[in-house]
């Protein structure tokens, strides 16, 4: 069975109705590492070492974060730029995570409608995760489609416990497929259309 780290990153957990949902039905699951940022680091002061040394014990890293601005919460983006060094990552020697699997598991607002080329954001939501795939690609991680919760604003709670006990069950999914089912996964758009 493959260890999977959540990396959580929400400056504003306690406001948001969904990643309450998504971290409550993950909560005490065997083989799942749930790891708050925000927690942890409240004044920014990231113990590089110490990360290193959970993604090394793991096989599955999912940045679990929030759309903000297209992008992720600024905590999430500063422990990209020091835990993913040079030499340990990527570049020469840098192997660390290699055959490791990562992917985004991600809260908006807007709907998947608006994340669309004819849609309100004029890009899809793969299209702004881009630079995190290729962040995944540079440190030779295998990177898969994002979970992604949309329209959060919008959710009745039936809907964010539907879609909380779907995160869950997508995990335990990649905890025990095996790497060929893995691969096939890169043609979906979200882990959310994946019928195992």
């Amino acid at each position: 069975m493959r260890r999977v780290l959540v990396l959580f990153a929400h400056p504003k957990f306690e406001k948001s109705r969904a990643n309450k949902a998504l971290v409550q039905a993950i909560a005490g699951l065997e083989g799942i590492t749930f790891h708050d940022l925000y927690e942890r680091y409240p004044h920014f002061q990231i113990d590089v070492a110490y990360e290193q040394k959970l993604l090394q014990q793991h096989d599955i890293i999912v940045w679990h974060h929030p759309i903000y601005w297209y992008s992720c919460p600024p905590l999430l983006k500063q422990w990209i730029d020091l835990v993913l060094e040079i030499g340990w990552a990527y570049g020469k020697g840098g192997e660390q995570l290699k055959g490791k699997y990562l992917f985004n598991a991600v809260s908006s607002g807007g709907s998947r409608e608006v994340y669309q080329p004819e849609g309100r954001n004029r890009f899809s939501l793969r299209q702004f995760l881009a630079p995190f795939e290729q962040t995944a690609w540079l440190c030779h991680l295998q990177y898969l489609p994002p979970f992604a919760v949309q329209g959060t604003h919008r959710l009745t709670e039936l809907e964010l416990e539907e879609v909380a006990l779907q995160y869950a069950q997508t995990l335990r999914q990649l905890q025990h497929a095996s790497d060929a089912s893995l691969s096939e996964l890169n043609a979906l758009e979200y882990l959310n259309d994946w019928k195992a």
